[in-house]
């Protein structure tokens, strides 16, 4: 049973063009995903395809200028506003992208134990460090002190020791090396396997697949294929979405090929199938409206032609 789950959601920003006129950003559009206990899902896709804006959305931190429709719920219940400001940091914890994240005037060490919610906070954050390969003496220092390997290491360790029942880690190892990427994403798979539910936003599919249950693949803006982790294989045949076959095929441990064209600005988006401009199996059908997504063998597809 999902623990989270967003519907039919769409965000728009409120911009000013010269003249002072106002228009709307269509940035995220009838976007579906669904996290559940015990399970990580990885979200995957192209700079600019709504992964971190869908964390944001989730954790209540959009700006003022956002305009968003569709459901977000927690537990069976809608999140609100002020739900979203309670469970922040607590019951839903963010690993983010940035790690400016981090209190410039307070130890890591303390920032971390600030964050545990059982167990002596002094133990909880050492056994952590050490577990992410943190010396012990990295307890002691402020962030500008650190590496930026050191820092991301840090941003992780706040979400372990913090209890929470989901885990939205955005983008989360870049900078680090092999032997401790690999810690961290089995960090992330002990986390589900004790009942987390874990959204993990990356670019790397490789890693991805190596701890995922299911991948949610993104495109401007909107979710095109939730598949489960076994059909990334071969030549993609299991797969069910054009550009979802096309991605798989562009990796260079597979065929290497271009995906011709370029995704599409959030100001100039096409009418129907957002994928349709570059798509070999578009026909005029595509271009009436954007598909729904359905159930397609064990997975989710937004495509009339996926079979």
């Amino acid at each position: 049973m999902s623990i989270l789950e967003v519907n039919d959601l769409s965000i728009s920003f409120n911009q000013y063009t010269s003249g002072l006129k106002q228009r709307k950003l269509n940035v995220i559009s009838n976007l579906n995903i669904a996290l559940e206990k015990g399970k990580i899902t990885a979200v995957v896709g192209a700079s600019g395809s709504g992964k971190s804006l869908l964390a944001n959305a989730i954790l209540g931190i959009l700006p003022n200028n956002a305009n968003v429709s569709g459901t977000i719920s927690y537990e069976g219940e809608v999140l609100t506003q002020a739900r979203q400001s309670s469970l922040r940091g607590s019951e839903i914890a963010l690993i983010p992208q940035s790690v400016n994240y981090l209190d410039p005037l307070m130890r890591v060490g303390n920032q971390v134990r600030t964050s545990v919610k059982a167990g002596d906070p002094v133990g909880e954050q050492q056994k952590v460090f050490e577990r992410l390969h943190l010396n012990k003496n990295v307890e002691k220092m402020y962030p500008f002190q650190l590496s930026g390997g050191m820092a991301r290491r840090t941003l992780l360790s706040t979400a372990i020791v913090s209890g929470a029942k989901v885990i939205i880690a955005d983008e989360p190892t870049p900078g680090l090396d092999p032997i401790v990427i690999k810690e961290a994403l089995e960090s992330f798979r002990e986390l589900a396997d004790s009942g987390c539910a874990v959204m993990l936003i990356t670019h790397d599919i490789g890693s991805a697949l190596t701890i995922a249950d299911e991948i949610a693949v993104f495109y401007a803006g909107t979710t095109v294929e939730i598949a489960p982790v076994d059909n990334f294989s071969g030549d993609g045949e299991a797969l069910r979405h054009p550009y979802t076959r096309a991605l798989w095929r562009a990796l260079p441990q597979n065929d290497f090929i271009p995906i011709p064209g370029s995704q599409p600005h959030p100001g100039e988006l096409p009418p129907g199938c957002l994928f349709a401009p570059r798509c070999p199996l578009a026909t005029p059908e595509c271009d009436k409206g954007q598909p729904e997504m359905r159930n397609l063998r064990d997975g989710k597809v937004r495509c009339i032609h996926a079979d």
